[in-house]
């Protein structure tokens, strides 16, 4: 309970600052933060938490279940779709899909797993992250999209291929395998931590900018049913399923954590870049990112012993 109190402090407070930045400041700044995460921050901040991290065991299962839940999370969605509301246009069912599919397991995954778990199976999260999320995010998630675009955008899978692995994430990974090799003293390994908890503030705060600048709530009776497949139905499913397959304790929860994150922001980019239903997607994300305040005591009390 202290655990779970100490990150809704760090949550909120991060978000609420960023989400009052977001309404006072220029649009620029945000975009200037995004851009200093994605090339700089984030990376260093896999660097310096992936030190501790523990590679050993069969971590190679963490990107397999991502992919798992991933399609799991688009067969219930389509399911939901063809029961409920069959008379959706394609743009809406595919920004409905592809909310159901990726959640935010890198800026909101890995502070979570970080201050409830520590940095012993952060790696764990890192290969979720890597080679479940971006890859199929950015790799499948646009073959996907652009099935659904009324436009149907003409992009070939190796320039969506060559777009995903390109992000400098994947250089500061490799990198990161090298330097665990490199022995620091104390102190500096110290200051690295804070640094990297620096990082992991600002990468709340620019969340909460971003959440300030979105504008469609609207439609949350619509995103309601993915939320409940991506936040609820899906995670129950492999918690129990990792459970039973002897997965218990700390990895457990981990691995719930990263598959019930809520929507993750590529929802919104790629809806854009493929004109699928926006506000769909803007409310998915909205409303998921407050609703994993609501469901994160319940992975906690099913999977991280009481």
């Amino acid at each position: 309970m202290s655990l779970l109190l100490g990150l809704y402090l760090k949550l909120v407070s991060g978000v609420l600052v960023g989400w009052i930045l977001g309404k006072i400041l220029p649009p620029k700044v945000p975009k200037a933060i995004g851009v200093f995460l994605f090339w700089i921050g984030v990376p260093l901040s896999m660097i310096i938490f992936l030190r501790g991290a523990d590679l050993s065991g069969g971590i190679w299962l963490s990107p397999l279940l991502a992919w798992l839940a991933i399609i799991s999370g688009a067969i219930l969605a389509r399911g939901w779709i063809y029961l409920k509301t069959p008379d959706w246009n394609l743009g809406t069912q595919g920004s409905f899909i592809f909310a159901s599919m990726f959640g935010n397991t890198g800026y909101l995954g890995y502070p979570i797993i970080l201050a409830l778990t520590g940095e012993k199976y952060f790696a764990w999260a890192i290969f979720y992250d890597l080679f479940g999320t971006t890859l199929g995010a950015y790799g499948l998630g646009g073959i996907f999209a652009g099935f659904f675009s009324e436009h149907r955008v003409k992009t070939t899978f190796k320039d969506l291929l060559l777009s995903a692995i390109a992000k400098p994430i994947w250089w500061a990974f490799a990198f990161s395998l090298w330097f665990r090799q490199i022995a620091l003293s104390p102190p500096v390994e110290m200051t690295l931590v804070r640094v990297g908890w620096c990082i992991i503030g600002l990468s709340l705060i620019l969340i909460g900018m971003r959440l300030s600048q979105l504008k469609a709530w609207q439609k949350w009776r619509s995103v309601s049913a993915g939320l409940i497949v991506k936040m609820l139905c899906v995670p129950l499913l492999f918690g129990f399923i990792l459970g039973l397959g002897g997965v218990s304790d700390s990895l457990q929860l981990v691995l719930v954590l990263q598959v019930a994150m809520p929507p993750a922001f590529a929802t919104l980019v790629v809806a854009e870049t493929y004109d699928l239903d926006r506000e769909i997607a803007v409310s998915s994300i909205a409303i998921g990112s407050l609703s994993l305040l609501v469901t994160l005591p319940l992975w906690m009390l099913l999977f991280g012993n009481g």
